[in-house]
């Protein structure tokens, strides 16, 4: 069995998502995407910040710089966390006035990934984006209904992708280029499972899905393989990444919107599951 503890705090978040460790600081920085508000829990004093933010916002990342950047639902933004100030950058997708950004994670060699869904979920116009230090988004691949959780393999050769909607995690060959091969499926949620959403890849290359509907997240190996699921008191489970001083620690995010009322519905829990993860690469722009 694999514990976990509920963090404490005031509330709970909405639709909790895009978790960020900082290794600098020791913290974890996460999204409540319809709050809208932005999260910091400063893990050695328990202390959990929140901000309110001036539109929905799908994730932070950290730029080399310094500072976050962020993703709005108008653009991508550079974020500054002591003042707040917010320099917006670009709109990815002026022809889609109905979509909003949702997930991102940057690659090893400091490229952005991104995707995008409609908010009214009504249309298949979600895409996956990349964007490098020239802040020019491209477009990779097209026709999602929920695009969600990118991560890479720890050799930087694949990409995971998933379509929540379809219930589809897919996994693409990247060149050190950053273009992209045809994307294969690599997993299927079967329905009792509820959806893929967030994910990030372990210290042993294998992947962590969280599932919006499942209340819970499961480890897959390499081969997409179930290897263990963990049931969590809260039936949106919406993403993960490692965190703690070791990198051992498994910080999830959920949502409480649309929940049928789990006990835990949009709280943010710390796992121990025997594995550890790596640092978050910094956005090279």
């Amino acid at each position: 069995m694999t514990d976990f503890e509920i963090v404490a705090r005031d509330g709970v978040d909405q639709l909790g998502e895009g978790p960020l460790w900082r290794v600098a600081d020791r913290s974890l920085w996460w999204v409540d995407i319809v709050a809208p508000a932005l999260n910091r829990l400063t893990v050695a004093t328990g202390a959990v910040e929140r901000w309110a933010m001036p539109e929905p916002i799908g994730w932070v990342v950290e730029r080399a710089g310094g500072g976050l950047l962020a993703g709005f639902r108008s653009g991508i933004a550079a974020l500054d966390p002591d003042s707040l100030a917010i320099d917006f950058w670009v709109a990815p997708e002026p022809d889609r006035p109905h979509n909003r950004l949702n997930d991102a994670k940057v690659d090893a060699t400091g490229r952005l990934w991104f995707g995008s869904k409609d908010d009214r979920d009504l249309d298949d116009s979600g895409a996956l984006y990349a964007m490098g230090a020239d802040r020019r988004p491209r477009r990779h691949d097209d026709g999602y209904r929920v695009a969600n959780g990118p991560a890479f393999s720890l050799d930087g050769r694949f990409l995971y992708h998933a379509d929540s909607g379809r219930r589809v995690v897919y996994r693409f060959a990247v060149d050190e280029d950053g273009a992209l091969a045809e994307r294969v499926p690599f997993l299927t949620f079967d329905p009792a499972w509820g959806y893929p959403d967030g994910m990030t890849v372990d210290a042993q290359d294998c992947l962590w899905v969280a599932h919006w509907g499942g209340g819970a997240i499961s480890r897959f190996d390499p081969e997409g393989r179930r290897m263990q699921t963990v049931a969590l008191p809260a039936t949106n489970v919406t993403s993960c990444t490692f965190g703690g001083a070791g990198l051992d620690r498994l910080y999830v995010t959920s949502a409480a919107m649309t929940s049928p009322g789990m006990p835990a519905d949009g709280a943010l829990f710390v796992l121990e599951v025997g594995v550890g993860g790596r640092p978050a690469t910094a956005f090279a722009g």
